[in-house]
């Protein structure tokens, strides 16, 4: 499949299989949710997070620091958006996880400090804390472990390819500050997304929203 998307370099053809992406990257988040919001928002908000940032980074990145010609060359457009777009995903889906399975098992909690008077955003902010960190901690162990723990794959292979190692380290800080980026921006999309859907304007709980995984 990519070589045949590669040699056409058709901008609607790129644009289909980045959406194919996107699509079966959302499915994933989804399926791996023990408990998951009911009907289309179980898909949605997950999904939706994840593609708004993985578009909105990979864009900037092409058009103001790689510049291809032309900008959306399958060739650069494809594999970026594919590293953003997978480390995003396990970001979103780890943040929804733990935010719905807490909100269901702390239940009483949550409610008692809506009985106490606190807003619905005031009594979910200690589980809205600990989804975040959920989130990011995959993304902030890989930046932090970088070059002393382990090599990552693409600066690896430039290195092995005869790219200078330089340059190689380069390359490799601007992919995971993209990668850091967008999965700050999908984590933090999806969990207050998910809160405001989990929560009404009466300052209810409502867990009748969420589904068990089957």
């Amino acid at each position: 499949m990519p070589r045949p998307v590669f040699a056409a370099a058709s901008l609607w053809l790129t644009l289909g299989v980045a959406v194919a992406m996107g699509v079966f990257a959302g499915r994933e988040i989804w399926a791996r949710q023990e408990r998951r919001l009911a009907g289309p928002w179980g898909y949605g908000i997950g999904a939706g997070a994840m593609m708004f940032a993985g578009v909105i980074v990979t864009l900037v990145a092409l058009t103001t620091q790689i510049q291809p010609d032309p900008w959306w060359s399958p060739r650069f457009a494809l594999p970026l958006f594919g590293m953003i777009l997978g480390n995003t995903m396990t970001g979103v889906s780890l943040g929804l996880d733990t935010l719905n399975t807490t909100l269901f098992r702390e239940k009483v909690a949550v409610e008692a400090r809506l009985l106490l008077g606190q807003t619905r955003w005031e009594a979910v902010t200690p589980f809205v804390r600990r989804a975040l960190r959920s989130g990011f901690m995959p993304i902030i162990n890989a930046m932090a472990a970088t070059g002393v723990v382990s090599l990552p794959g693409m600066m690896t292979g430039q290195i092995l390819s005869g790219v200078d190692p330089t340059e190689a380290v380069k390359y490799q800080l601007l992919i995971m500050f993209l990668i850091g980026g967008a999965t700050g921006l999908g984590v933090l999309g999806a969990v207050f997304a998910s809160v405001w859907r989990l929560t009404d304007q009466r300052h209810r709980l409502r867990l009748d929203r969420l589904r068990a995984a089957k």
